[in-house]
């Protein structure tokens, strides 16, 4: 839910709670009306009774059935009214109801007294003798006896006027005046407040969105293409507000990731020139050098060892030493030249198993020499063609250095008498190509490290063997992933390591 979503529900609620509470409002004021105007009527009504007649105790005394027929008659034009004749203790002494009444009945005497008592107060609410509850209004008057004029009070006329069942008339006349006019000015009201608000929530939060849709144009497009673009689109104009103060602090931010990003594309490009550069000047003394250790090695073999066994041994050693040197400059340009954002895979359709038969032929004597059983293995899976198990659209170069990086490892590295296995099948949509040894294995803790540039898993490298550069691993990495796909290394059961290489299959 967007915060604009969020800020217009948050409006609407609040005015809909709060036209709710203006109705439950205006229904509580029309009841207290309704409950005012009662008692002022009753008050009114009462205090023509009292003043018309002083001897009302009296009266009551010498014919109390004549006077409860009297009592009804002064009601007679009024509904929902109950009139009674209280003694001074609150017992009711006569009434204008139906309902039977017990003798010793008494009304609370505080009601009585307040509605006495009042002159500009609310009305006052009172027992009802008859239903034996105390939502009614009351009204009291005190009365007193004739022969005894200006004594104290010898009782009370109490009258009870029920409100709450207003008269069907009443409420029909209620709802055609107010209700339904009221309801459809409230709704209007609340559309038009909804509809201003979302405007408005709309216009203030239009830098926010803006802002939104900057910062997820430059993360879906990375810094690379990001930076170009978010600054070509409209962002808001620094305003003195909050959003204006937003907007700056992106700009800053966004400049300073454009400052750091082309000073670290300027230093990755020192260095991928540096690697280049000096793989390339050092490529060429380095083979001279080669070529004259071999030559010198070539004579004084021919010759009888001149030199005696001394200068032989450091000759080897020199030797040695120079092709590992030339081997790794000429990794680290590979390595350079694979990491270039402007490289570009040349790929050509090729039969994987072919490829792997040619790199077991190519280093068949070696494998001899050293003792190492050598072979290519191929996907015999029921119901799949060699040829669809291992076709291929890949760089046929880079695959077959990846392969024989592999495979040198596996020769150099493991003892006498182990086995080399290569095998190309395919698992779904990727194809893997793995070489695979009986050998001593990799400890568990160095597989996660095993493709990491310049690692040398040291506790493999056979007695006599002179190691590595630590950037064959690395470059069988880089080539997987310049195809789209991903290397791993996987200890075998029964001792010895998997290296497969995973690369996108063609469609079927």
């Amino acid at each position: 839910m967007t915060v604009r979503l969020k800020l217009a529900l948050t409006v609407f609620v609040t005015g809909l709670v709060t036209a709710l509470l203006v109705v439950a409002t205006v229904a509580y004021a029309f009841q207290a009306f309704e409950h005012e105007t009662a008692s002022r009527r009753g008050s009114a009504f009462l205090g023509r009774v009292a003043s018309m007649y002083d001897n009302l105790i009296d009266v009551y005394e010498k014919s109390p059935l004549e006077f409860g027929r009297w009592l009804r008659g002064l009601v007679l034009y009024e509904p929902d009214t109950e009139l009674y004749l209280l003694g001074i203790d609150g017992r009711v002494l006569a009434s204008t109801g139906t309902a039977h009444i017990s003798p010793d009945f008494r009304v609370s005497l505080a009601p009585v007294k307040e509605s006495i008592a009042k002159t500009d107060m609310p009305y006052v609410m009172g027992d009802d003798p008859e239903r034996m509850d105390a939502g009614a209004v009351v009204v009291a008057k005190p009365v007193q006896r004739a022969v005894q004029a200006g004594s104290a009070d010898a009782g009370y006329l109490y009258l009870v006027l029920h409100t709450a069942t207003t008269p069907p008339g009443r409420w029909e006349a209620l709802r055609a005046a107010a209700a339904r006019p009221a309801l459809g000015l409230l709704l209007s009201i609340i559309a038009f407040t909804t509809l201003a608000a979302v405007l408005i929530i709309s216009a203030v939060t239009r830098p926010l969105r803006q802002l939104t849709r900057a910062v997820s144009t430059l993360s879906q497009r990375g810094l690379a293409e990001g930076l170009v673009v978010v600054p070509q689109s409209p962002l808001p104009k620094a305003g003195p507000d909050e959003f204006g103060r937003l907007t700056q602090a992106f700009e800053m931010l966004l400049e300073v990731c454009r400052r750091q990003w082309d000073a670290l594309r300027r230093v990755d490009r020192f260095r991928r020139e540096g690697v280049s550069n000096l793989s390339h000047d050092l490529r060429s003394p380095l083979t001279a050098t080669v070529a004259c250790l071999e030559t010198l090695d070539t004579r004084w073999s021919t010759h009888g060892g001149a030199g005696g066994a001394d200068d032989r041994r450091l000759l080897e050693v020199a030797l040695r030493n120079t092709r590992n040197a030339a081997r790794m400059v000429r990794s680290l340009g590979d390595l350079a030249k694979l990491d270039e954002p402007e490289f570009q895979v040349r790929r050509e359709a090729v039969d994987l198993a072919e490829l792997l038969d040619d790199i077991a032929v190519r280093f068949a004597e070696r494998a001899t020499q050293a003792g190492i059983g050598l072979r290519a293995l191929h996907d015999d899976t029921p119901g799949t063609s060699a040829a669809a198990s291992s076709a291929a659209n890949v760089d046929v170069e880079l695959v077959e250095r990846a392969v024989a990086n592999l495979v040198d490892n596996a020769l150099k590295f493991c003892p006498r008498g182990s086995t080399v296995e290569l095998s190309s099948a395919r698992r779904g949509d990727a194809i893997e190509l793995t070489v695979a040894d009986d050998g001593p294995g990799v400890p568990a803790a160095e597989l996660p490290h095993l493709f990491d540039r310049f690692y040398q898993s040291r506790a493999t490298v056979a007695v006599g063997s002179d190691g590595g550069s630590g950037l064959g691993l690395a470059i069988v990495r880089r080539i997987a992933e310049v195809h789209g796909g991903d290397v791993v290394a996987v200890a075998r059961a029964g001792g010895g390591t998997a290296i497969r290489i995973r690369l996108p299959a063609p469609a079927a």
